[in-house]
């Protein structure tokens, strides 16, 4: 007898098992909706590490090539100046030789100048 009386605790306990299971099917699918949203950050992640190394490897090389160009420019223009000063230095050797006078007078005019100057 008592299976066929209804109570009114099972229209309750129906309505309370319905909302644990909507509940249930709510966290399910907000726990896979969350795996989803992590596997695509996951997925953006590596893929903006792929394109940051690209980048990084990209401007070594770029960097690689200008501090090769910077040595050579360098490299020319202290050769340059290396062979401007010993064109200038066999220049007033032989001015020197050709006027002994002339250079000694112009020695001691410049040291006397000088030593004007520092007094």
């Amino acid at each position: 007898m008592s299976e066929s009386i209804a109570t009114p605790q099972d229209p309750i306990e129906g309505v309370k098992s319905q909302a644990l299971q909507a509940a249930e099917e709510l966290r399910a699918a907000a726990a896979h909706k969350a795996q989803q949203l992590k596997d695509v950050a996951q997925e953006r992640v590596q893929h903006l590490r792929e394109v940051a190394g690209e980048r990084v490897q990209h401007l070594r090389a770029i960097a690689s090539e200008k501090s090769d160009h910077l040595r050579d420019v360098a490299e020319e223009h202290f050769t340059d100046a290396r062979e401007r000063i010993g064109d200038w230095q066999e220049e007033t050797e032989r001015y020197v030789r050709e006027n002994p006078t002339k250079s000694v007078l112009i020695a001691l005019g410049v040291g006397f100048l000088v030593g004007r100057l520092f007094r």
